[in-house]
């Protein structure tokens, strides 16, 4: 599979390694590990390889397995690590002739890697990234809904996040380049877009000089046809302007959804993360995101655990969680990330705290959320058919414009009727689960 001249496990390019001369009709399978991000690597990987002649199939068909891996966290490190070992003990068993590894891993720890864990075949690191070109892709979402990746690493330079490391330079898709992914979709019968990137609300800083994510979902809606869904995923607080928020408001295709980390809300925390956000400017972000918009749902995340957190830092962090209730939360534990800036800073908190805090912080959270579904009690949502529950025939699971596919709830819904993958219909809610819902189609 791999030219005679490159050695196992040696650190080549993602371009190097779609130049290398494949037996013919090679059976490829793929493991995404971590977020949407790297989904959209995954299926540019086996685009390029289908368009080069090689079979994509499921893991359990495959000769040749590629394992897209995560190293944001220190569990993702850890389950990364996990899943090659358990490919490369299939390849000494026989079940495998290739193990392929790929992604933020790869890229960042490739040579340990390759010394390390003996019988990996190629190790090439996260895809290209073209700001002109619409890449082949074979595409691991159900049909109904995509992903759409609109720019790669982030504007920001968090001091604890390795990505930008990872990554290289903030970089933007051109507006014609998204569009003529999204026009394809749409016509492709796609029902709904999920727009990602590691900072979409920096969209176009590079290309066009500005915050372009108002003048590009403009741009997406004039040709969604199909389309009835447009979703934001990972904004950055900092970045979100007053024209993109009237567009999400105005825009009836525009999910009144934003997934936006927020991180902290105590000024010396935000400021020695480098947020270049205070805690005076989040919470008139906040206010004003609910102001314009409702019955918006708001995902975000918070990091406890920082160098330097103290106790009152926490305390003021648990304050606003539980005056502004967000519709969706999740906690991180600080992961100690080398050739980070805060990788050295001074105060360190010990693992036993940050974990206790997180465990309050989510403990607050799931009273919220309890509360949060209770409301949606008696009322009637727009829900996208996702798929058939297995065990009966007459449940359906769906998930509404406040939901986002893979990381949070879905609906169950209960009908006397086929439903059909794709299909939007109303759902009158008559149940609500801890981070689900239960309805009747109405």
């Amino acid at each position: 599979m791999i030219r005679k001249q490159k050695k196992a496990g040696q650190v080549i390019t993602t371009q190097d390694f779609h130049q290398e001369r494949f037996s013919a009709g090679q059976k490829v399978g793929v493991i995404n590990l971590g977020c949407a991000r790297n989904l959209v690597d995954s299926q540019e990987i086996l685009g390029r390889l289908k368009k080069n002649g090689h079979r994509i199939v499921d893991m359990a068909q495959a000769d040749v397995a590629i394992v897209n891996t995560c190293s944001f966290v220190a569990d993702a490190k850890k389950e990364s690590i996990d899943t090659i070992i358990e490919l490369l003990e299939l390849k000494q068993q026989g079940k495998l002739k290739k193990v392929i590894v790929a992604g933020c891993l790869a890229q960042r720890y490739g040579k340990e890697l390759a010394a390390e864990l003996k019988g990996i075949d190629a190790i090439i690191g996260t895809p290209s990234f073209s700001k002109n070109q619409t890449a082949d892709q074979v595409y691991l979402t159900p049909q109904h809904f995509a992903y759409v990746k609109i720019c790669e690493s982030c504007y920001n330079r968090c001091s604890f996040c390795a990505i930008p490391g990872i990554k290289g330079k903030f970089s933007s898709r051109t507006i014609e380049s998204v569009i003529e992914e999204i026009t394809r979709l749409d016509k492709a019968g796609v029902k709904e877009i999920n727009l990602i990137g590691q900072d979409i609300t920096a969209y176009g800083m590079d290309l066009y000089r500005e915050k372009s994510l108002a003048r590009l979902l403009r741009e997406i809606v004039k040709v969604a046809k199909n389309i009835q869904w447009v979703r934001l995923l990972y904004a950055f607080p900092a970045h979100v302007t007053p024209e993109l928020i009237d567009v999400m408001a105005t825009e009836p295709k525009i999910c009144k959804y934003i997934d936006m980390p927020l991180q902290h809300i105590s000024d010396s925390l935000l400021l020695s993360m480098n947020r270049n956000i205070t805690t005076t400017q989040t919470k008139l972000l906040i206010d004003t995101l609910r102001q314009r918009m409702p019955t918006a749902s708001l995902r975000t995340t918070f990091i406890v655990g920082m160098p330097g957190e103290t106790q009152a830092d926490f305390a003021q962090l648990r304050d606003y969680v539980r005056q502004t209730r967000f519709e969706k939360m999740g906690v991180f534990v600080y992961s100690r990330e080398e050739n980070t800036p805060a990788f050295d800073m001074p105060n360190q908190v010990s693992e036993i705290i940050k974990k206790k805090r997180m465990n309050i912080l989510m403990k607050d959270q799931q009273s919220i959320s309890r509360d949060v579904q209770q409301s949606l009690v008696g009322q009637t949502l727009k829900v996208l058919i996702d798929e058939q529950q297995e065990s009966e025939e007459n449940i359906y699971i769906g998930r509404s414009e406040y939901d986002a596919p893979d990381v949070d709830g879905v609906v169950y819904i209960h009908t006397k009727r086929v439903l059909k993958i794709g299909d939007f219909i109303n759902v009158r809610i008559t149940n609500a689960l801890e981070y689900d819902l239960e309805g009747e189609e109405k």
